[in-house]
């Protein structure tokens, strides 16, 4: 994610094609990020109650009659979603309270699983019917894919989450005996005071599977007072305790690109050494155990960031640890070796690998060949971590701008101008982008797009994506943006540090695009003339978007001599390693 060393071949742009207020506007988040930041190098940001998790303790809470006080607690936060616009959030929480379904009726739950990768699918379903099952909104049925409770393969997560799963139906069918390797598995996850791997969801799933087990209520009544511990003090309970250790490292880069002193950056990468797995991955917050390719990527783009002669050992362990993981395919799992490779983690691998220049040139190749043959015809990719399909497009265009080949036909290049061309077409009239199309604009998504446009020669679209950002800016700095963090996927929840991180990261892209001294030139206004006929329909915007994009064909390979142009100004040079 980090921004690409300057080259002849991408001309700085003039200051006066983007809004006078990016600069200062840049300046105050990246105050606020820092102001974020703890003695110790993290970045917290406390995961938002969500009502998935909610919900669950609400119904625990009354098959034990535990706590009554929390449970009042618990059901005022539901009380405010049971109107909510998502169809999913209302259901539960009507039916949490005992409530009547809404008028609308049910989800739709073939669109809702869509947004998941498909090769979770059959789980997923599990999941969310032994859920729905829990709270009363479903009655008890067989699940007749056997792949739902199939365990080969799976992480430690998905292992107890699928157990989970399938104690509560076979308890719920009337099946009294409970597998003795799978009651162990559930019951190792119980200590009092710890939630396992911080996954509240987790946690909560394997209560309700222990509680008709005979013998079990003592570890229940020890489980719900250690989810107590993290209600919220809107009254709701969140996904996980936190993911500041993905914040921090997001947070590494965004700050490095915004022009945060050099001081900061070294702080965050000391604290993320310190979080460092003895196998070199990171996992997302303090206490997990379980690394994955994102946060393992990302970490390593801040220690190089940082210095890598300085964090030469940690960064040999953990690129160790990455190519430990590549597929047969040339692709990236999220966890585990032998998992289906991801486009999303794919990106983010070959972000970590371009680092070391032609070193592993080889491999970065080999996951652009991935990435080229996941991209959709729209440009788009496969679902992700995320519910915006731009998050996946812009990361995957940083990648393939450091390694774009020479013949117009590579896979880097395949994939820069479908992601770039999907991005032209998708702006909305007010300038931002939404998640998906006809989507409103939001923040996230917005920065996204703009991170990825900044690979290109000119600023295109993105003059008017950077005036719609701004809008969404908050008097202290911080950014306002619907959430799109997914987990699991496709349920949605909210870490509010991430709007100002992703957007920190956009605005740093941004300004360093920009010439390093204002332009003289006045930017242009328009005159009584009228709307230019560009914009008098959106599919002239979108011709229009297209051609203000130069071809991405000459984009720099990190670490490799450019040429100079023949005539212009040379860029300047950016004050950290690339």
């Amino acid at each position: 994610m980090r921004i690409a060393a300057p080259t002849a071949c991408m001309p700085r742009w003039p200051r006066c094609a983007l809004p006078a207020e990016l600069v200062p506007a840049t300046a105050r988040l990246r105050a606020h990020v820092l102001d974020l930041v703890r003695p110790d190098g993290t970045l917290h940001s406390p995961c938002h109650s969500r009502v998935l998790e909610s919900a669950l303790l609400l119904a625990l809470l009354d098959r034990t009659r535990l706590e009554p006080a929390a449970r009042s607690r618990v059901a005022a936060y539901l009380s405010q979603h049971c109107d909510s616009p998502e169809p999913l959030d209302r259901l539960m929480a009507r039916t949490a309270l005992r409530h009547k379904p809404a008028p609308d009726g049910l989800p739709d739950v073939e669109r809702f699983l869509a947004r998941a990768p498909a090769f979770t699918g059959p789980r997923k379903r599990a999941l969310l019917h032994a859920v729905l099952m829990v709270l009363g909104a479903a009655p008890a049925e067989e699940i007749p894919v056997p792949q739902a409770f199939r365990l080969h393969g799976l992480h430690t997560w998905a292992r107890v989450q699928v157990t989970a799963v399938k104690t509560i139906l076979a308890r719920a069918l009337g099946h009294r005996t409970v597998d003795e390797g799978d009651l162990e598995l559930l019951r190792s996850t119980q200590r009092p005071g710890t939630v396992w791997e911080a996954n509240l969801l987790i946690h909560l799933s394997v209560l309700h599977a222990l509680l008709p087990v005979p013998g079990q209520y003592p570890l229940v009544v020890e489980g719900v007072k250690t989810a107590l511990r993290h209600q919220r003090p809107d009254g709701g309970m969140p996904f996980i305790r936190d993911e500041d250790t993905w914040v921090t490292t997001t947070a590494g880069v965004a700050l490095q690109a915004a022009g945060a002193d050099t001081p900061v950056v070294d702080l965050l990468a000391r604290r993320l050494v310190a979080l460092q797995h003895p196998t070199g991955g990171w996992s997302f917050a303090d206490g997990v155990q379980l690394p994955d390719v994102d946060c393992t990527s990302v970490a390593v783009e801040v220690l190089h960031l940082a210095g890598p002669h300085v964090y030469r050992a940690p960064l040999r362990r953990a690129l160790g640890a990455l190519q430990a993981l590549r597929g047969e395919d040339g692709g990236f799992p999220t966890y585990l070796v032998g998992a289906p490779s991801e486009a999303c983690m794919t990106a983010a691998a070959a972000n970590a690998l371009s680092t070391q220049g032609p070193t592993n040139r080889h491999e970065v190749e080999a996951a652009l060949g991935y990435l080229a043959s996941q991209q959709r015809p729209d440009g788009s990719f496969p679902p992700d971590w995320s519910s915006s399909r731009l998050h996946t497009v812009s990361r995957a265009v940083l990648a393939a701008s450091r390694y774009p080949g020479t013949s117009p036909d590579s896979p880097a290049q395949r994939i820069i101008t479908r992601a770039v061309a999907l991005v032209a077409d998708c702006q909305n009239a007010d300038g931002g982008w939404g998640q998906h199309d006809g989507d409103a604009s939001d923040a996230l998504s917005t920065a996204y797009a703009l991170t990825a446009l900044t690979t290109q020669n000119t600023p295109g679209p993105a003059t008017q994506g950077v005036a719609y950002l701004l809008t969404q800016q908050r008097p202290d700095g911080s950014i306002s943006s619907v959430a799109d963090s997914i987990g699991p996927r496709p349920f949605g929840f909210t870490v509010p540090a991430l709007a100002d991180v992703f957007t920190l990261l956009a605005l740093g892209h941004l300004t360093r695009r920009l010439e390093p001294t204002p332009c003289r030139t006045p930017p242009m206004t328009r005159d009584n003339k009228g709307e230019p006929d560009t914009a008098s329909s959106p599919a002239r915007r979108r011709v229009a978007r297209r051609a203000s994009l130069n071809a991405p064909s000459e984009v720099a390979v990190e670490g490799q001599e450019q040429p100079r142009p023949a005539e212009g100004p040379a860029p300047s040079s950016h004050p950290a390693p690339f």
